[in-house]
């Protein structure tokens, strides 16, 4: 296995301006917009920096005059986005797109014994229920309908994570309210169908990991709400339980409290996984930070009172991956390597410097992981991060074979059972093609579809065009930019564009096939991605380009693609709509901070809009190796410099804006995108509409029912089309 997947987006200028007030005027009607949020000035210091937060007060989000400040905005937004003209088709287009399908599979895992669990959502199903079936060709049987958990009766649940035994006989499972990440932790006996009696709350980081007794696993558990002010993620631990018992009684196994030798930072996430290849635990210290801290120890160190961790990997080793076999260790680095390789050493005794390279750096690409069988490694190679492929290497080889795959693939997911086991499966996409599962056959070098979803056909993207450029960004360095649209396209600068991008954590933006996300290219608009940099397109170094002290490289990337698209007459500023979530709206926000002349709209959804206050915060700590902390001059200084809310002028012109909130929200906490919007409502000249929608039923986007999703992209799209002048969604 490979652990950190397992532990673990038409006319001219001058007519556009003209119309904007006008559109905002037809579409309000009589819906007067609410009153500006109340300025209370405060200044503050912060490394050699005055910063002026006159809504610092909202901060406080179950105060009532924020709350009601807040109920009152999402009122007017959602009265708004819900008189656009076509808005209501696009919504109709998801669910008949949605009714194509008549089931969808996501979740799979397969155990030793070739049991698959999965969740599956058909078209009357709002959320994904788990079903298991012996073999890819087994009888499906239903296991678990969130809908029929319901402590809390006002609440909507969802199934986070899935994990069943090594057999199959038992399942572990998270499940979550309304988008909150609260899970409980259930457990299930498959054959009978019967619930055990315990329901482990607090359990948000659970990542289950079962003992060969198939009785007992090691969980992630949150630590009870304690004094006022402490963070609830703080110095959670993992335990070791019993199924059937009491979790009181459970067994700490690894924490920052039992294992203070090890100076683990409380605000980090220790979790621990068991082996069975190897009968070895490890323990690992997340946060963001994708270079692997981790211990390890045998297993039989279950039955001591305190397992005697050793180390395994440092950060400054710069492993971001690995996997095992009974007595070796497989390690995917960018040491010395940016576009990775994959080393191998002794699990018992490594020596990570004399390590053999298995798999090289490929100059032209990217190694982008590999998994074990027992006929060898698989691996996958990406190109700018837009198209990838597969190869095969025997074990003790440096010779690899290039395989055909079935069509052209833009990324390709790589799983097998591991190295004692032949199957390796990969599931493939496309800007413009539907998700495939394939189990590759290397007798005959074929794949077999084994597709769990089924089928659908999309008319409407046909005649689909994708273009992988590579443009100039602003300081030389070139950047990819994938653009889709429908075949017979104009560059007469009239197109709508929807700018969609992310650039954080190494993250890529790789294509992926969304009908619903399409439909802004069936309304004869442009779907632009520009692989910004922090994210991790081309190698290790587009990450560390773009985080911390040089995450300014992000924003400017994404202007730059702006400009290529309006200087080859794609399209022009009162056309380009910019859209990015969670840490994409640092993206979103210092674009139209930097370039508002160069948007009509702007649509952060649950954006990390005021970065400099989000070490504040339950989840910031963790974040603190992607975008830095305020205690270190340097990074403090670049916290301002991201921020898009501390950018924001008085009487600028300012693109159009959704900005968006989950009340629930454990990631982006909901006061990010309220400031940033009660800031540029007093702040803006255009006149244009600057909207706030906050969920009071949603968090991050994490377990959202399917119609939420809809509508949500329905909002987005419509909002963009509106305030990019398509004639079809003005009044």
């Amino acid at each position: 296995m490979m652990f950190r997947k397992n532990l673990l987006a038409f006319s001219a200028i001058l007519f556009f301006s003209g119309m904007v007030p006008a559109y905002a005027h037809q579409i309000a009607g009589s819906t007067a917009p609410p009153n500006k949020a109340t300025v209370r000035p405060f200044q503050e210091t912060v490394c050699d920096t005055t910063i002026s937060d006159p809504y610092r007060y909202m901060e406080k989000l179950k105060d009532p005059e924020v709350t009601a400040w807040l109920k009152e905005q999402s009122t007017h937004a959602r009265a708004i986005l819900d008189g656009i003209p076509g808005r209501k088709t696009l919504v109709l287009k998801m669910q008949e797109f949605d009714s194509r399908k008549s089931a969808k599979v996501y979740n799979l895992a397969i155990t030793d014994n070739d049991r698959y669990f999965y969740l599956k959502q058909t078209p009357s199903d709002e959320t994904g229920k788990l079903y298991y079936r012996n073999g890819y060709t087994g009888t499906e049987i239903l296991l678990f309908d969130p809908s029929s958990y319901n402590p809390k009766k006002e609440a909507h649940y969802t199934i986070g994570r899935i994990a069943p035994s090594d057999d199959g006989a038992t399942v572990a499972l998270t499940v979550y309210p309304d988008g909150s990440e609260n899970a409980t932790l259930l457990i299930v006996d498959t054959d009978s169908g019967k619930w055990y009696p315990e329901a482990i709350n607090r359990c948000r980081f659970a990542s289950p990991s079962w003992l060969p007794d198939g009785r007992s696993f090691l969980y992630n558990r949150l630590e009870p709400a304690g004094e006022s002010g402490r963070q609830p993620q703080y110095a959670s631990k993992v335990w070791l339980h019993r199924i059937g018992t009491d979790p009181s009684e459970d067994c700490e196994i690894f924490s920052s409290t039992l294992n203070t030798e090890l100076g683990i930072n409380p605000e980090d996430i220790p979790l621990a996984s068991f082996d069975k290849e190897s009968n070895t635990l490890f323990a690992f210290v997340s946060n963001v930070d994708r270079r692997l801290l981790v211990y390890y120890a045998p297993a039989a160190e279950l039955q001591q009172k305190k397992i005697s961790w050793k180390p395994l990997f440092r950060p400054e080793d710069d492993i971001h991956d690995f996997a095992v076999t009974n007595n070796e260790l497989y390690i995917y680095t960018p040491k010395n390597a940016p576009g990775f390789r994959v080393l191998k050493t002794s699990l018992q005794n490594p020596d990570l410097k004399n390590a053999e390279t298995v798999i090289p750096e490929f100059r032209d690409a990217k190694l982008t992981g590999f998994s074990l069988t027992s006929e060898g490694i698989y691996y996958k190679l990406s190109r700018n991060g837009v198209q990838e492929e597969l190869y095969h290497q025997d074990y003790g080889s440096h010779l690899s074979s290039k395989i055909t795959l079935p069509f052209k693939a833009g990324s390709i997911s790589l799983s097998s059972k591991g190295f004692r086991f032949p199957e390796v499966w990969a599931v493939m996409t496309g800007w413009n093609r539907d998700y495939r599962r394939f189990r590759f056959d290397k007798t005959n070098r074929t794949f077999l579809d084994e597709t769990l979803s089924s089928p659908a056909h999309y008319p409407e993207y046909e005649d689909l065009v994708v273009e992988e450029l590579i443009v100039p960004s602003h300081d030389g360095v070139e950047m990819p930019l994938s653009l889709i649209y429908q075949k017979g396209l104009e560059k007469n600068g009239n197109n709508p564009v929807l700018l969609y991008g992310y650039g954080a954590y190494g993250k890529s933006m790789s294509p992926f096939f969304s009908p619903s996300m399409l439909l802004w290219t069936w309304k004869g608009g442009i779907f632009a991605v520009p692989h910004v940099r922090g994210g991790g397109e081309m190698g290790y170094r587009w990450h560390t380009s773009g985080m911390k002290t040089t995450k300014a490289n992000t924003w400017k990337d994404a202007i730059s693609g702006a400009e290529y698209l309006v200087k080859n007459g794609y399209s022009s500023p009162g056309r380009i709509a910019i859209n990015g979530a969670s840490a994409g709206g640092i993206m979103v926000g210092r674009a139209i901070t930097e370039r508002p002349d160069l948007f009509a709209a702007a649509i952060p959804q649950v954006g990390a809009m005021n970065p400099l206050r989000g070490e504040t915060t339950a989840n910031g700590p963790v974040n603190i190796p992607e975008f830095g902390t305020m205690k270190i001059p340097e990074e403090c200084k670049a916290l301002i410099a991201m921020d898009p809310y501390l950018h924001l002028r008085y009487n600028v012109n300012y693109p159009a804006a959704l900005v968006t909130g989950g009340i629930n929200d454990p990631r982006v906490i909901a006061w990010q995108p309220a400031k940033f919007a009660a800031r540029m409502q007093a702040a803006t000249a255009s006149g244009k509409p600057v909207l706030l929608f906050t969920d009071f039923e949603a968090g991050h986007g994490m377990g959202n029912a399917k119609t939420k999703n809809f509508e949500t992209l329905a909002d987005v799209l419509s909002f963009g089309l509106w305030q990019t002048g398509h004639p079809e969604f003005q009044k």
